[in-house]
């Protein structure tokens, strides 16, 4: 019996990971289950056959399932009668209907909880499943075929450290044991199923063994059951207490939550910025998304955004001239920080809804989309509140169009990601004008100004993956096409390098600037990212680029350069200084070479 004793204990302080462990602690958690006082939710009902003064039998049918929460709608708590003589026979009555039960084969049979290699299990003779029984359907009880001991195991050895453990369970108890081919499968880990059976049958023959204590291995028993219950009171104190503090807290969150269906998320950025010939600003942005789902595999994104209008030198720099390769630039983007000229009043930046036709493919639909939330990402260069401050490096000014982006529009965008494929398929169609009717193929959903895009992704590794991009845009009346290619590597868990490219042609009359345009641009941009660079938690990163190459716009080529370091104060707040460097703005060589200095906080809740 003491090894019995430090078989349960040593189970305790293990986790469940495999039969061994079922085997030797299954009657311990039997006995102190039920005094964690569980309720309902979180308990496992059974079928427990209780002896009554009559010498008749109630049978209370429960449902066990695999889920957590454990329902007990349709439980039937009748009254059974059933004498001895008709369960020999095999028949009982229940109201208006007969039960046929298998008879007992003698007074101390047991209920064994049985194995199955694909994980689920068997019931016992004694659970039965809940079901309303009407005229047609009556539950049945079948025999348990006999069972291999504990010495006809093949896998099982005296000198396991579970072994005493397992053959009081088998062979004292009869609550568990191998399967038909004489294997116990130890090291094999239980399912929840596995545990609910068995402990199904270990409540169902201890029930059945405390009516008659008179035998001595069950009085040694209990003075074991009694030592544990001593020796985890303080244990099974406090998990009571964190149990009632659990359920006030649920219970709270529950009545204060800002609905059943949606969730609030909000970013706010304020960042503090110097440069040359501009003076010192800050610039602010907010915005509050309202994540809303109705069937758990859909979500509908309403997006508000406001901000102080503030800007930052590069931005003044350019402005300044024709703003052509500005944050908010007439041709591409290729300025300064991401956040400058949001207006101080509420705005409508994203509304539309996602959700799924088929299993492999996400479809999304709505009147405020951005292409930036479905192409071109970048696991290094994707985020202006956690990386790159500059818009140049967050996306690919030839495939995200700045002037579809900015603004965003009405569309439509598929992802389809067949099941077990590296391959990803993104396309979109966005125009920013669709609620406008100008005509002369002027706004609508079809005319100046959209953009229609295409993106093949493909993983090559669990480290290198590779974006190759199309879009066709019409903008101020000037054809648009062009490709790109993104890529990113992984060359350790905290270094990465990535890399932009595109060319294209804009082709046509260009209404913003009042040129006929033929240009074959390309561009441009590589770097480097890091994690846990000197601080754990901390991003940095550095990249160079040209956003626009060509010799038919300027008459220079201009150069951004940027260096950020993001440090993590807490779980919903960062700083990130950050240096940036423009050459040639607007690829315009007579302009200053502009530097910029910039203090970025970021506040999430």
């Amino acid at each position: 019996m003491q090894v019995i004793e430090l078989s349960v204990k040593k189970s305790f302080e293990q986790k469940i990971n495999s039969h061994k462990f079922l085997a030797g602690g299954l009657v311990g958690c039997t006995i102190l289950s039920p005094m964690c006082c569980l309720s309902v939710a979180y308990s496992v009902p059974t079928a427990i056959p209780a002896k009554t003064s009559d010498t008749k039998q109630t049978y209370i049918p429960r449902k066990i399932t695999g889920k957590n929460t454990v329902s007990t709608k349709g439980i039937i708590n009748t009254n059974l009668q059933c004498s001895q003589r008709e369960m020999h026979k095999g028949k009982c009555s229940f109201g208006r209907h007969t039960l046929q039960v298998s008879p007992p084969k003698t007074q101390s049979s047991f209920s064994i909880a049985e194995f199955s290699p694909s994980g689920e299990s068997s019931n016992s003779p004694l659970s039965l499943e809940t079901q309303l029984i009407d005229n047609n359907e009556v539950p049945k009880f079948e025999p348990v075929a006999p069972q291999p001991s504990v010495d006809q195991l093949l896998d099982v050895q005296p000198t396991d450290w579970a072994y005493q453990a397992l053959k009081a369970l088998v062979e004292r108890y009869g609550v568990i044991s191998g399967y038909t081919d004489n294997t116990f499968r130890g090291a094999r880990s239980v399912t929840r199923y596995e545990f609910a059976s068995a402990l199904l049958a270990t409540l169902d023959n201890l029930d059945r063994l405390t009516g008659d204590i008179s035998e001595e291995f069950l009085k040694s028993d209990a003075v074991v059951v009694r030592r544990l219950q001593r020796e985890f009171a303080q244990d099974l104190q406090e998990l009571r207490l964190r149990k009632y503090l659990m359920e006030q807290r649920a219970n709270r969150l529950q009545a204060q939550q800002f609905s059943p269906t949606t969730k609030l998320q909000g970013q706010s950025i304020f960042a503090l910025t110097d440069g040359s010939q501009a003076s010192s600003t800050v610039i602010s942005r907010t915005r509050l998304n309202l994540n809303t789902s109705f069937q758990g595999k859909d979500l509908l994104v309403t997006q508000l955004e406001f901000g102080n209008n503030g800007t930052d030198a590069i931005a003044k720099s350019q402005q300044e001239n024709l703003n052509l390769l500005g944050t908010d630039g007439l041709i591409a983007n290729g300025g300064g920080l991401d956040i400058v000229g949001v207006e101080s009043g509420v705005r409508l930046r994203r509304l539309y809804y996602s959700f799924r036709p088929a299993r492999d493919v996400e479809m999304v639909v709505g009147a405020k989309m951005s292409p930036r939330d479905f192409i071109d990402r970048n696991s290094y260069a994707n985020n202006e509140g956690v990386d790159f401050s500059s818009s140049f490096f967050l996306n690919n000014p030839l495939i995200v169009q700045n002037q579809i982006d900015g603004a965003g529009g009405a569309g439509v965008a598929i992802v389809w990601h067949p099941d077990n494929s590296k391959l990803f398929w993104r396309s979109l169609y966005i125009a920013a004008d669709a609620d406008k009717t100008n005509g002369n193929n002027n706004g609508g959903l079809f005319g100046d100004r959209y953009q229609a895009s295409m993106e093949v992704e493909y993983l090559v590794s669990n480290n290198f993956s590779l974006k190759l991009q199309y879009t066709n845009a019409l903008i101020n009346n000037t054809d648009i096409n062009a490709f790109g290619v993104n890529a990113e590597y992984a060359l350790n868990q905290n270094t990465g390098i990535f890399t932009r490219l595109g060319f294209g042609s804009y082709q046509g009359f260009n209404t913003a600037i009042g040129e006929d345009l033929d240009l074959h641009p390309v561009t441009w941009a590589v770097g480097v990212g890091f994690r846990n660079l000197f601080i754990p938690g901390s991003v940095a990163g550095m990249a160079v680029g040209q956003p626009f190459v060509t010799n038919g716009l300027g008459n220079g080529t201009q150069t951004n350069f940027e260096v950020f370091y993001n440090l993590s104060l807490k779980e919903n707040f960062s700083i990130t200084p950050t240096f940036s460097l423009v050459t040639n703005p607007d690829n315009d060589r007579t302009q200053d070479t502009i530097w910029q200095t910039t203090l970025r906080t970021v506040i999430s809740f």
